[in-house]
This record gives C-alpha cells, structure tokens and sequence, in this order.
C-alpha cells in the first residue's frame, strides 16, 4: 500500500468521547462549562457584521495584537487567574503570584490551541538521537508527539502518593540530557509542583537542555512558574485557553518564555504554516484576555464547585485525590472504573475512563456548573445504592 512506514507507526491521540446518538451532560473533556465572557462574543459579531471584508483576507501571521493582549493579562492576573483580586474595575495579581518583571508580547507564540504549540515546542527542542523526560502518567498527547517526531522518551513512574517523582526525572534527565516535560498541575492526576520546587528542579537540571511546564490547568488553583522566566533561559511555559479561558472552541494556545526561544518556535511555525490562527479566533482571544475580572469569575467558580464535590466523593467513600485543576481523579473501591464509567453514562452524564494499566480503576470527572455537578451527585448515589 502507499502508506509511508512513518505512518504504519503512528499511535493517534484519543480524546474524551463526543457523542452523537443522544444529548450527554458532557463531564469528560475538561472544557469549562460557562461561555466566553459578553464582552469576547460582542467582539466576535462585531468583527463578522461590521468587517466581514477580513474574513477574505489573510490575518495577521505575528497576531501582535493578541499577544500584547496576553502579556497585559498575565501582568494583571499574575498567571493564576482564580487568585486575581478584582477590585473597582481594577485586576490585580494575588501576592504570591506576582510576577517579578514585565511580561512583554516578544514572550508570547500563540497558535492553534495548545496541542499545536506543543507539536512545534517537540520539534524545535527535542531531538531524536536524545531520550527527554517525562512522567509515565500524565498528558497523553506527549507520547503521541514523541512517536510522530521519533523522538525517545523516558516515562518516569509517579510516586505512591501520584505525584511527580522530581529526583528521578532529574537523575534520569541527567544521564539521557534530552530534556524534560510534565504538566503543572500534572493531568489526569490534578496535584501540581509548588513553585520553589519547579525551581529546585530547572536548578539542578542542565542550563543546556529544555525545561517544559505545561500550565494548561494553573489557573484554577496552581502555581505559575512565569516569575521563574527572569532566572531560567531554559524554561518553556505552555498555556491555553481552552480551559480557563473558556475557549475550547477557539483553538488558541500559547507559549510564554524569553524571546529566543518564542523565536525558535516561529521559526518552526513559519516552516509549516505562516498564518496559523485565524482572524476571528484573533479576535476572540484579544477579547477574553481584556476581560480578566469575567475570567477571574469563572475561575473561582469552577475551583469551589470542584472542592465541593471533591467532599461529595470523599463522603462517599472514593479516593480522591486534591486538586488544583478543573477535574478531580477518583476511584471507589468497590466498583472498577469502567463499570463506574458506564453506570454514570446509563445516566445520561459522560466522565472520563482511562484503559491505561496503573490507573484503569480511576475515573476522571470535569467540573460543570453547580446545576450539572448536581446531576452527576444524583447518578452517583443511584450507581451506589
């Protein structure tokens, strides 16, 4: 057949299940159950009624305008957003999450959601006659990206406890000097790295090999590592606003790190696809990242409904683990995850089973609204009558 062996070797993504036969009250994708911000969906209509003009011309390939929308953001929220103090109008980052410096839009890629910027952060750092680093449970995208570029990979064990086991993936970033990659919160586990202790790691890890933080999840209750930028010309944070940000269906992501390395990543970019975000999706970013106190809402709002369902579990008798993300991963000990996964969906609510061995008995639940999170208490006390 004309296929290339490349592609006989492909290990394709699965993401969570979007159904078609019925109408789901949908808890397994960890996208963010409240809707762009008045202030983004005003931006859109007015950009397609009064401009519709731009829609047949190629928009900005530097997407400057968006950019310094995002740096002015993380100035204001500090990285965190559901710590931002909203006061008169006026944002301001929590005390702990000040950012040292200012973020200037020369430390901004954005592209086409996170998984984009990610495939070029791959390709630009990450080499193939070198194994990089990374957790054996954590975003399953990073394997699928390591088997498109052949890429080795060293999958670390995670600790009893399911968090990261920092002196072995530096010991074996050490030996393998490919470089090393986690999610901070990690997923599908949700517990994150404080900041000092990501610092403790890029310390003792090489000044010559990449250093990777995937944030995608930070803004519901971690810590962000961007005050680490003004220490560490190694580190690379990736970031999205398909969480937070309440955009999933923009596909917009991005990177913050020192100028050098945003433009190695354009460089890659620009060798695939000049113009890879869209006009409306440009739009759409700049809004939401002016409207930081809409976000800041949201943010808060999902953190409490989580905490509170995070005591609903316990109260029943799960493993839970604490999270600072906008899921929680949990198992019960009398039911397998998939039966779990199965009874909630006979129910008519979708969560999220891993048929990964190590974590097969988990079952990872988004955070909805307080109305949908109340469904999904009502299904699992019918499951476990």
């Amino acid at each position: 057949m004309l296929i290339s062996n490349r592609v006989k070797q492909l290990n394709p993504y699965v993401p969570g299940e979007q159904p078609k036969d019925r109408v789901y009250i949908k808890l397994n994708a960890n996208e963010n159950p409240y809707p762009p911000a008045p202030s983004v969906q005003k931006a859109v209509m007015d950009f397609v009624q009064n401009h519709p003009e731009k829609l047949g011309l190629y928009p900005d390939p530097d997407s400057l305008e968006l950019h310094a929308a995002i740096a002015d953001m993380l100035n204001k929220c500090g990285g965190v957003l559901c710590r931002a103090k909203c006061e008169g109008g006026e944002v301001k980052p929590a005390d702990e999450d000040k950012i040292p410096f200012t973020v200037t839009p020369d430390m901004i890629y954005t592209g086409n959601g996170s998984d984009e910027v990610l495939s070029f952060v791959f390709y630009a750092f990450f080499d193939s006659s070198k194994k990089f680093v990374m957790p054996q449970f954590t975003y399953s995208f990073y394997p699928v990206y390591a088997g498109y570029y052949n890429i080795p990979m060293d999958q670390v064990p995670l600790k009893e406890d399911w968090s990261l086991d920092v002196d072995e993936m530096l010991a074996r970033a050490g030996k393998n000097e490919g470089g090393i990659i986690f999610a901070n919160p990690n997923a599908p586990t949700s517990l994150g790295l404080t900041r000092d202790e990501v610092r403790q790691m890029i310390k003792k890890a090489s000044p010559d090999e990449i250093f990777i933080v995937d944030e995608a999840y930070v803004d519901f209750g971690g810590e962000s590592c961007i005050p680490l930028l003004a220490e560490f010309k190694n580190l690379v944070i990736v970031r999205t606003f398909s969480k937070s940000l309440c955009g999933a269906g923009q596909r917009l992501g991005y990177i913050v790190a020192n100028p050098e390395l945003v433009n190695i990543v354009t460089t890659v970019k620009n060798s695939v696809n000049h113009f890879p975000i869209d006009a409306v999706a440009q739009v759409s970013g700049t809004a939401a990242c002016r409207d930081v106190a809409y976000y800041a809402e949201t943010s808060r709002k999902v953190a409490q409904t989580r905490d509170e369902f995070y005591n609903f579990l316990r109260e029943k008798g799960f493993y839970v683990l604490k999270s600072q993300t906008n899921f929680l991963f949990a198992r019960h000990p009398a039911i397998p995850g998939d039966e779990l996964y199965q009874k909630i969906k006979q129910q008519g609510l979708l969560i999220r089973h891993f048929a990964t061995k190590g974590i097969e008995d988990f079952v990872r639940i988004t955070i909805g609204t307080p109305e949908q999170m109340a469904e999904l208490k009502k299904a699992f006390e019918e499951v476990l009558k």
